[in-house]
């Protein structure tokens, strides 16, 4: 059903990233999709489950970029309107990418957890089919397609480091793991500066938490019940990382493999680093996840 859409994303090899590490790794390029992310995996694959009542409501999402853009392109795939919400202060690339996919894009809040509240309301108000950022299975189902495609083409991989927000890329690459290949661990990697997942998953409760972090694909300040449900059982280990160590992955992206990430694209990245002795010996894939950072934080990780 995504290959009618998406195209097989590439996995790659970076010598330069090896030895910054430490051991073979190989970089899953979810920044290689029309819309510089690994959402629109589950964007495309939620639309072509709805049914055509549902379509014919329409679509309303709320999103800081990523999930938003996923979202719109699916809208677009299956000729559907679709409404995202962002916070006030979103990067301003995406809320254009997602206006030029044909989205209506309505600022409100600061916050994600406000553009989420003001979504709700409007679904409510209008009769549209929300669209949850993490709470949908068949988002899951469709994100859990990266894993599946990294284990068909390195079925030796050891490790799986994947940034978690919502908790949909982990959720999904957990799944997909476990069927597949059940000793490869899978270990997430979220903002020490928004931190509610982890702490959701430490304390086996859903958490909420400060949420500061520079990189809006991880800021969310709560833990969401269906993909902690998940991770709960299948996850290996939670890493924290801080926003100078997102960065300084974001850096060797662009210098060693000559790719743009943004913040959250370069969270697993940082989390392998952060372990990087853990790690030796061992065949680790990394989930870039996306590559739609903002003008300002490339300038901010370049000087």
């Amino acid at each position: 059903m995504i290959s009618q859409y998406l195209f097989r994303t590439p996995m790659l090899s970076y010598p330069a990233l090896d030895q910054w590490v430490g051991t073979s790794c190989l970089i899953k390029h979810e920044n290689a999709h029309v819309t510089g992310a690994f959402k629109v995996r589950g964007g495309v694959y939620l639309l072509s489950q709805l049914d055509p009542a549902e379509l014919q409501r329409g679509v309303i999402s709320y999103s800081t970029g990523n999930h938003g853009q996923s979202v719109a392109y699916a809208a677009r795939c299956h000729g559907v309107k679709a409404t995202i919400v962002m916070p006030e202060e979103a990067n301003p690339l995406k809320v254009r990418a997602m206006q030029h996919l044909g989205a209506e894009v309505v600022l409100h809040g600061a916050r994600f957890d406000d553009a989420r509240a003001h979504a709700e309301h409007l679904a409510l108000q209008h009769g549209y089919r929300l669209i949850q950022a993490a709470n949908e299975p068949r988002i899951i189902a469709g994100v859990g397609t990266i894993a599946l495609e990294m284990l068909e083409e390195a079925p030796d991989l050891d490790v799986i480091l994947v940034a978690v927000g919502g908790g949909s890329s982990a959720a999904g690459t957990c799944l997909a793991v476990k069927t597949l290949k059940p000793s490869c661990e899978v270990i997430a990697v979220q903002a020490e500066a928004s931190p509610a997942a982890c702490l959701s998953w430490q304390h086996r409760e859903l958490r909420t938490a400060s949420n500061e972090t520079f990189a809006e694909g991880l800021a969310t300040g709560a833990g969401y019940a269906f993909t902690q449900s998940i991770m709960q059982t299948c996850l290996s280990d939670f890493v924290l990382v801080s926003d100078a160590e997102i960065q300084q992955a974001m850096h060797h992206y662009l210098t060693d493999a000559h790719t743009l990430a943004e913040g959250a694209g370069a969270a697993a990245l940082a989390g392998a680093y952060r372990i990087r002795e853990r790690l030796q010996g061992k065949k680790v894939g990394i989930i870039l996840s996306g590559g739609n950072t903002s003008l300002d934080h490339l300038r901010m990780v370049l000087n």
